[in-house]
């Protein structure tokens, strides 16, 4: 199997072989992109991710073998772009806690319990993520949501890691403040990069 930079460099003579990078990387960009913003606009922004990428190959650098950093760091690019319509995403995620999908009246009431804090752990890291400033959310969230390890979050976002480090951090320390450890953890949980 090839790896991404062998495609890359293929597609400089043959553009079709570009398509195996997209068949590989799509879903997982579509993934992340989706949890950020609506479905309509994941649709466009993956679409233009990879327009982007193919009008940019040139530019991929040959010495990394996988590209989905390259990838995710044109997707959180253009999010920036849709910045408001994120901003309405984190709020819905923010109102999840406060809407109620099934009576409390249920029979089981450890689940009902189960929903409840669940709920309301949604919609403190809803705040908590709109409160962060951009670059924060934007690191957080391809640690968490994209499961990117701490090296290919520097180079999607083209900074040191220890940018990444410090980022994280204080986005931790903004979500510690605003909920429960557990979910702290479950949503910027340690990886080894």
């Amino acid at each position: 199997m090839s790896t991404d930079s062998d495609v890359i460099a293929r597609s400089r003579d043959d553009p079709s072989a570009f398509g195996i990078l997209f068949d590989r990387h799509a879903a997982s960009i579509h993934r992340y992109v989706a949890r950020r913003t609506s479905s309509t606009v994941a649709d466009d922004v993956m679409a233009e991710t990879f327009l982007v990428a193919f009008e940019r190959r040139e530019t991929f650098r040959s010495g990394y073998t996988d590209a989905a950093p390259w990838l995710f760091g044109i997707a959180t690019n253009l999010l920036r772009r849709h910045h408001r319509q994120e901003v309405r995403a984190l709020r819905a995620l923010a109102r999840i806690g406060q809407q109620q999908t099934e009576p409390l009246g249920s029979s089981d009431s450890t689940d009902t319990d189960a929903r409840l804090d669940a709920r309301s752990a949604l919609r403190d890291v809803g705040d908590a993520l709109r409160r962060m400033p951009q670059v924060q959310r934007d690191t957080v969230l391809l640690h968490a949501w994209a499961d990117l390890t701490y090296d290919q979050i520097a180079t999607a976002m083209d900074v040191p890691i220890g940018t990444v480090r410090s980022r994280l951090n204080r986005a931790r320390k903004i979500l510690r403040s605003s909920t429960s450890p557990s979910t702290v953890h479950l949503l910027t949980g340690e990886i080894h990069g």
